[in-house]
């Protein structure tokens, strides 16, 4: 790889694809896979879904705590990690992943209307969303606030709507070992 990358932070929307396709790119890369949100509850106890429960900033700090505990345990080589949906809005998080060296954050961008169709199948409306109003319209709001600050952090954009894993791995791939 000649981006010397030595994480490669899968990012983006809640049903973006980013563990399907960390899985994908790990196994093609011959490399180690986190699911960050498999992570949050080894360290604490609690899944993601219950931490946020006890309140946003309790989920936020484990959110933290597991990524500095992924992007600084896991060794040499190559580590593929799919992060949360809402990393973008964990300030902390954020700050780790773009001030260490060999992290590339790639962002796998999908419509609003791909999301919200996946999070709708999936069957289980997040807990941020559920909180009275209009899921639909305040999902919205917040996956254009959030594509349009992951545009900005990302290395590596990949237009994931309607891709499989396989292909959207194979992009990240070409993309790393390009000059």
């Amino acid at each position: 790889m000649t981006r010397n990358v030595t994480r490669v932070v899968i990012t983006g929307a809640k049903h973006a694809g980013k563990t399907s396709a960390g899985k994908e790119l790990a196994l093609l890369l011959d490399s180690r896979f986190i699911d960050l949100d498999e992570r949050i509850e080894a360290l604490a106890g609690k899944s993601p879904r219950a931490l946020y429960a006890d309140g946003p900033d309790v989920f936020r700090a484990a959110e933290y705590a597991a990524l500095a505990n992924t992007l600084t345990s896991e060794g040499p080589g190559l580590t593929v990690i799919a992060a949360g949906g809402g990393i973008i809005d964990n300030p902390p998080a954020m700050t780790a992943l773009t001030s260490q060296a060999g992290v590339c954050i790639v962002y796998l961008e999908v419509s609003a209307a791909i999301a919200w169709e996946r999070i709708r199948a999936s069957g289980t409306l997040p807990l941020f969303l559920a909180a009275g109003g209009n899921p639909r319209e305040s999902h919205k709001v917040l996956h254009e606030r959030r594509g349009e600050a992951y545009l900005k952090a990302a290395h590596i954009i990949i237009k994931a709507g309607g891709k499989d894993p396989l292909s959207i791995s194979r992009e990240i791939a070409a993309r790393l070992s390009a000059p």
